[in-house]
């Protein structure tokens, strides 16, 4: 989490970034998610069962912005297998500049991990173990089923996310084509 991002690295971390609708814009980054609130809000994006943002106060004292972060490690990062050191908790909250981005890069990665680890544990159910003619046995049949709806349910949720992503890239992709057109470029 220490180490710098090179230029190709941070372009694809503001692009993710930006395709996350957040409750206020992206403007000095550093700032903006110094009180851990605009973290909790990519965490929710993605699993929303994970995070209450109502416990994130949007903030500019230090003690309230450690204590949303404090939180977040707490009760949200935790469940990810992500934790923020103290030392550079206390930087994010000084919104020093150059140390949120590794950060988000490597909350990134866990997101990204744990959702393709869902899928994983959605394939594995779909192939549970059945009797000899093809059925779950009765006693697991119950919760089997039901275990199966609540992770289908997640991956629908997830296919869900993935479509508003792929709708807000090609809604870029259109502005930046209409704006190369307006500018007399050739496309």
């Amino acid at each position: 989490m220490d180490r710098e991002l090179n230029g190709d690295e941070l372009q694809q971390l503001y692009a993710w970034i930006d395709k996350i609708p957040l409750s206020r814009p992206k403007r000095h980054i550093a700032r903006d998610f110094s009180d851990g609130v605009m973290a909790a809000e990519v965490v929710k994006y993605f699993f929303p069962k994970l995070v209450d943002l109502h416990n994130y106060t949007a903030t500019n004292t230090t003690q309230q912005k450690l204590s949303n972060w404090n939180l977040l490690n707490r009760k949200v990062f935790s469940k990810l297998n992500f934790h923020v050191p103290e030392k550079t908790v206390k930087r994010i909250a000084l919104s020093t500049a150059g140390v949120i981005e590794p950060v988000l890069n490597a909350l990134r990665e866990n997101i990204v991990k744990k959702l393709e680890h869902t899928t994983d544990v959605c394939t594995d159910l779909e192939n549970h173990d059945t009797g000899a003619q093809g059925k779950p046995h009765t006693d697991q049949a119950g919760m089997a089923l039901q275990k199966t709806t609540e992770l289908l349910q997640m991956k629908v949720n997830r296919l869900e996310r993935l479509v508003q992503l792929k709708d807000l890239r090609i809604e870029d992709l259109k502005q930046r084509l209409e704006t190369k057109k307006a500018n007399g470029n050739e496309v």
